[in-house]
Parts: structure tokens; C-alpha cells; sequence
């Protein structure tokens, strides 16, 4: 329980921050926020402090100066969530090969019957689980299997369904914010999350770290308001059926109640329950898909950490990389809460209140699971952008915290310097720095959002185009298409781009020597079926490459660099025509900052584009 002297802090900020809903009944908390009805065993406890709470906050409504500024209801937010999230869904590229080929063609060959497997899903190895895939891909299944709609049309009903999921999180993460840390900070953070790219990338990709973002959000939002049961559920669902390393997030939780609240019964019986309850069907699942007893999440925490070799294989970047990376996907709203440990403490020795404005725990346990995430994930030499997913929602509760600590800050030294008189609240001499933030921060999230849009979204676009070949009287259904790629097989977005299913995907050597995915084998069991060409070492094997005399067509990036094993195949005319060519940035040839964020007038000067290719054979003497 807060101390009498937090909650009359945390009450005042919310007297003066609040504004009435649209059903007057239902207002956030005491002063607006959307409480939900304690549960009967607490309900005593709860009016007590109920009691309290109004007691305190008649006081701090009376010196209140602002009582009625902008503060966008529960109900408001998620409206904006779900637009959000519904525009990541569908303009957002797929950032990350890994999404496509390890879920996006395995959920293909669940819903279509084939599909793209990789080394991970060899019940050799069984690092992957179905189980995840079959909680995305049951309403497609159902939704191909009654309407028939073209793969593109699952593809993104399934993307709007995780962005929906998300918008869900964020409204309860909302919610919890502004009971918890007060709603000048909740409405904040409704704004970093509307224009943060980071959310704009990530909640709409099909990948277990965003998953774990979904529920692992989830539980501290549930953990803020003290629902320690609902906390380890959501928890256990992200680090089993999501990803196993996401459970480092409820360290923190698992911590302050034990050692804290002392109640290590809860831990233990929800604990048990929520394993029990998860894990069973899981293994049960993935036990009848690879054909012997399979629990994938222990399986890649096994290879990730006690392997000799580990994920390393795959590369490593300097620690520079999440800096510069965390900026590109949260601009100056990352540098705020990296910030933020320092600046709390600043906080504290200047600004002479002593209380917390929280109101359950103090900033260095509520925040904790951030700052553990980023200590641990920094120095992994292995480290990639989707690593950082599951914590992205923190990133912008951080900063918005540390905006709020600079407005108390600035407040306290204008105090010093003028008279002010007693009772005015400092927001309302320092809004302009928290406005100067948002437009900023919202500035550039829109501008890098475009700059990712036109620079990197023309391989799903010409992916599209195949879908005018159908209507072709040269389209033949009972033939079987190949469609080839080379050096750019890591830009395919995936099977349920191709109009129908006689497409197949078909790999031409390159320069690249690492372990390339291999079409799931016919029959019924074919996800049982262990291949003598997939290894966990990253290791070529000649079974993945095709015959090039047998493509009908050809995706090639033209960026002006050729070998022999990856020549300009759009000046083959002899053999090719050109049926759609797009634009594609050239990272090498472009500016570094202005190839990054879009700046009219100057960007189009300072990047260049290649010709991102749809190749189609010329027809051959059968016809085809």
C-alpha cells in the first residue's frame, strides 16, 4: 500500500489532469479514470480507501489551477490504438526474413497445404512451435476454408487480427498507466505509442517477440494495479506460447512479490496453474505435429545459451547497433529513457517533495523490467531489432516519465528564480517543453514511417503483380509456376503473395552460403518427416537451389553490382521482359540521416534508388 503522502501526490495529479468521460459514471478512477469493480474479497479493503483517496482529494482539487485539460478517455484511446495498428497492418514491409520464412510459410502450409520449412521446424531440432502458429492461424484456416479468398486476403486478415490483439494490450496498458503513474504521463504515452515506429514495425508482425509484447505488457500493466494472479498468466502465455527469454520481463514481478509482499502462496499456486494449463496442450501439440515429445520453448533456450556455437553463427553487431537502432524506431523518446534512472535521481535531490508520484511502487520497481531487459539483450553479441520488441511499450512509458520529470525540474528551478505563488501546479508552467516533445517525437516517427514505406515496400508490391498474370489467357491452373530469386531471397515476403497455389518459391545460387528453407515434403505427415539437409550451423546445402532454365519467373534487385553467381538478369532480353519494376533504396548509395527520415525537398537529392525487378520468361517453344 502507497504511503498517505503518495496517493495525495498521485490524487492531485489526476484532480488536475482529469476530464469527464461520456458516460459520467464511469470516469478514470477517482477523477476520470475507468476503474474496474474490486473484486468481492478485497471490496471492504477498497472502500477504505476509497475514503481516503476522496478525503485527500478534496484538498488538492481546490488548489487546483487546470482542472479540465485535454485528457483522451479509455474508450478514446483505443479507437486511436486500433487506427493505428490497422495502418501497421497494412502499409508496414516485413522487416525481418526470420518472420517470413519460420511463420508466415509455415502458417501457409497449415492454412494451404504448402509452404516453405526451415531447419528450426525439423523435429531434429524443434526449436519452433505449431501451437503459436495455430493460435494465428486458426481464423484463417476457417476463413479460407468457408469463403476460399485469395492467400493475400488471409495474409492480411491475419496481420488486422494482431493489430487489433495489440490495440487490446495498449488500451489496458493505458488504462494502468494513468492509475499508476498519473494521466499527464498516461496521456503522454498514448502519444509516443500513436507515432513511435518501433509499435509501427512491430505490432503487426507475425513473430513470438511481438507476441511476448502483446501479453508481457500485459502482465505489468496487470501488475501495476496489483492483480498478481492475471500477472503470471499473461506472463507464462508469453514466455511459453510466445518466447521463452520474454519471461525475463517478470523477474522483476516475481521479486517484489515474494521478497516484497511475502506471498509466496499465489506465486506458487499460479505458478503451477498457469504452467499446468499452458504448457500441456503445447507439448501435446507440438508433440502430435513432430511426432515425437517436443517443448519447444526449453529446446531454443538450450541452443540460444548451452550450444557451443549458439546463435552467434547467424552474425554479431557492436553495442552501437540497438543505440542507433532504438533511435531510429523511438527518436528522441529513446534517448529520454535511457536517460531516465539519472534524471529520476536528479529528480530527487532537487525537487524538494519527497512523495512518490506513483501508487503502488516506487519508479525503480515498477520500471525495472525495461533497464533488466536492456542490460541483459545489450550485451548478447548476437543482436537483431525484433530482440527489443517485447519491451517496446516501456520505451515510451520511460520517456514520457522522464518529459514529466523535466517539467518538475524546470518548474522547481522557475520557482526559485520568481515568485510563484502557492498552489499552482507545475504543468501549468511547463507544458510547452512536454508539447515541444510530442511535436517532435510525432514529426519524426511520421517521417521515418514514410522513409520505410518508399524505400523498402516494393517487394510486396511486385509480389502483387503475379496476380495479373492469373487473369492472362497464357495462365494455365494445372501447370505448376516457379518463381526464382537470388541474392534477394532474404526480401520475399512470403506464399500468400502468390495469386493461387500453383506458385512455388525456387532459390538460384548466389554469393550468400548460409542454410536457405526447403519445401515441406507431400503427404500427411510431412512435419514429422526429418531432412538430411537442414543442420543448425548455418551450412549451404546444394538441395535448396533450382534448375534456372526452369524459371518461369524472376525477382531480382538491380542495385548495379554484379558477379557471376549474380549477373543483371533484366539484360537477358533475350530471355526475360520486364513485367513490373519498382524502386528500391540503395543504402550504400544514399545519404545516412536523409536515407532514414524522409525531408522534402531534400531527400529525393540525396538518395538513390535501384530497380527492384519482376522478371517474366518469354515463351518458350511448349507455350509456357
Amino acid at each position: 500500500m502507497a504511503p498517505p503522502a503518495a496517493r495525495a501526490r498521485y490524487i492531485a495529479n489526476k484532480a488536475d489532469n482529469q476530464i469527464l468521460s461520456k458516460k459520467p459514471p464511469k470516469r478514470l478512477g477517482l477523477n476520470g479514470s475507468n476503474k474496474d469493480p474490486a473484486p468481492a474479497g478485497k471490496k471492504d479493503k477498497k472502500q477504505k480507501d476509497s475514503k481516503k483517496r476522496k478525503q485527500s482529494a478534496t484538498g488538492s482539487q481546490e488548489k487546483s489551477s487546470n482542472p479540465n485539460p485535454i485528457m483522451p478517455s479509455v474508450q478514446t484511446a483505443f479507437k486511436t490504438f486500433v487506427s493505428a495498428r490497422l495502418c501497421s497492418a497494412i502499409w508496414a514491409y516485413i522487416a525481418d526474413c526470420d518472420e517470413t520464412f519460420n511463420y508466415w510459410e509455415p502458417l501457409h502450409y497449415i492454412i494451404n497445404g504448402h509452404g516453405l520449412q526451415t531447419w528450426e521446424y525439423s523435429p531434429q531440432f524443434g526449436l519452433r512451435s505449431y501451437t503459436y502458429l495455430l493460435l494465428q492461424g486458426v481464423p484463417g484456416y476457417f476463413y479460407q476454408k468457408i469463403f476460399n479468398p485469395s492467400p493475400i486476403l488471409i495474409f492480411y486478415m491475419v496481420r488486422c487480427m494482431l493489430g487489433f490483439g495489440c490495440a487490446v494490450m495498449e488500451r489496458f496498458m493505458y488504462k494502468s498507466i494513468c492509475q499508476e503513474f498519473g494521466i499527464h504521463i498516461g496521456r503522454l504515452w498514448l502519444i509516443f505509442q500513436l507515432f513511435s515506429v518501433g509499435m509501427f514495425v512491430s505490432s503487426t508482425a507475425l513473430l513470438p517477440s511481438s507476441f511476448s509484447m502483446y501479453f508481457g505488457c500485459a502482465a505489468l500493466a496487470a501488475w501495476w494495479q496489483r492483480n498478481y494472479c492475471l500477472a503470471i498468466f499473461l506472463t507464462a502465455i508469453s514466455a511459453l506460447l510466445g518466447w521463452p527469454f520474454a519471461a525475463l520481463i517478470g523477474i522483476p514481478v516475481v521479486l517484489e512479490m515474494l521478497l516484497r509482499q511475502r506471498d509466496w502462496k499465489t506465486f506458487v499456486q499460479w505458478t503451477l496453474i498457469s504452467g499446468a494449463s499452458i504448457a500441456i496442450p503445447m507439448i501435446a501439440i507440438d508433440t502430435s505435429y513432430f511426432g515425437k515429445l517436443t517443448f519447444a520453448p526449453l529446446n531454443i533456450v538450450w541452443y540460444n545459451v548451452f550450444t557451443s556455437h549458439g546463435p552467434n553463427i547467424f552474425g554479431t553487431e557492436p553495442l552501437s547497433y540497438y543505440i542507433v537502432n532504438g533511435f531510429l524506431n523511438f527518436n528522441i523518446i529513446w534517448l529520454l529513457a535511457l536517460q531516465l534512472p539519472i534524471m529520476l535521481v536528479m529528480d530527487y535531490l532537487i525537487v524538494p517533495a519527497k512523495s512518490k508520484s506513483t501508487l503502488n511502487f516506487p519508479h525503480y520497481i515498477s520500471l525495472a523490467p525495461l533497464y533488466l531487459w536492456l542490460l541483459v539483450f545489450f550485451a548478447q553479441p548476437h543482436k537483431e531489432e525484433r530482440f527489443l520488441f517485447p519491451v517496446y511499450p516501456l520505451i515510451s512509458l520511460c520517456g514520457a516519465i522522464t518529459v514529466d520529470v523535466y517539467q518538475r525540474i524546470f518548474f522547481r528551478f522557475k520557482s526559485l528564480v520568481f515568485k510563484i505563488k502557492a498552489g499552482v501546479h507545475y504543468l501549468d508552467h511547463s507544458m510547452f517543453i512536454a508539447i515541444l516533445v510530442m511535436v517532435t517525437s510525432t514529426l519524426l516517427g511520421l517521417s521515418r514511417v514514410f522513409a520505410l514505406y518508399r524505400n523498402y515496400h516494393a517487394p510486396m508490391d511486385l509480389m502483387l503483380e503475379l496476380n495479373q498474370f492469373k487473369a492472362d489467357p497464357q495462365y494455365n491452373p494445372n501447370f505448376i509456376y516457379n518463381v526464382c530469386i537470388g541474392k534477394d531471397w532474404h526480401r520475399y515476403p512470403g506464399s500468400f503473395f502468390f495469386p493461387a497455389r500453383n506458385f512455388r518459391l525456387r532459390f538460384l545460387k548466389s554469393e550468400f552460403r548460409g542454410m536457405l528453407p526447403a519445401y515441406y515434403v507431400n503427404g500427411d505427415n510431412a512435419t514429422q518427416v526429418v531432412h538430411p539437409y537442414f543442420n543448425d550451423l548455418n551450412q549451404e546445402n546444394e538441395h535448396m537451389y533450382f534448375d534456372y532454365n526452369q524459371c518461369d519467373f524472376l525477382v531480382d534487385f538491380d542495385e548495379g553490382k554484379y558477379t557471376a553467381l549474380e549477373p543483371n538478369y533484366s539484360k537477358r532480353s533475350k530471355e526475360w521482359t520486364v513485367m513490373k519494376s519498382l524502386p528500391f533504396l540503395i543504402p550504400e548509395k544514399s545519404h545516412k540521416v536523409l536515407r532514414a527520415f524522409y525531408v522534402p525537398f531534400l531527400t529525393d537529392n540525396h538518395i538513390q534508388y535501384g530497380d527492384f525487378n519482376l522478371l517474366k520468361r518469354k515463351p518458350k517453344r511448349n507455350g509456357r
